[in-house]
């Protein structure tokens, strides 16, 4: 499975790299802190896989990268390669300002 780290997805934004960015937490997390992208709860993803594209890097987060690990290992069995799991989510995020 592909990992990026804070530091590295900062790089990527600053540089404006082609990428979606997609917020995988419940609601009420999102609204205490997020990074930003795109919001799809873990729990509507199947029902949302026309929202994530094929042709381009999709990163996934969550809080410690453990939820979107899970959700990355169900989107591959549907025949989804370009997805990138931010290493420790959003709790590293913040460790790494």
């Amino acid at each position: 499975m592909n990992q990026v780290t804070p530091s590295e997805l900062k790089h990527w934004i600053v540089q404006g790299k082609d990428f979606l960015l997609i917020d995988i937490r419940e609601t009420w997390e999102r609204e205490a802190f997020n990074i930003g992208g795109t919001h799809i709860p873990m729990g509507a993803l199947l029902a949302s896989l026309n929202r994530i594209p094929k042709d381009k890097d999709v990163v996934l987060y969550c809080e410690k990268g453990i939820r979107s690990v899970l959700a990355i290992q169900r989107l591959e069995t549907l025949d989804f390669h370009n997805l990138i799991n931010l290493s420790g989510g959003t709790t590293a995020w913040k460790r790494s300002m």
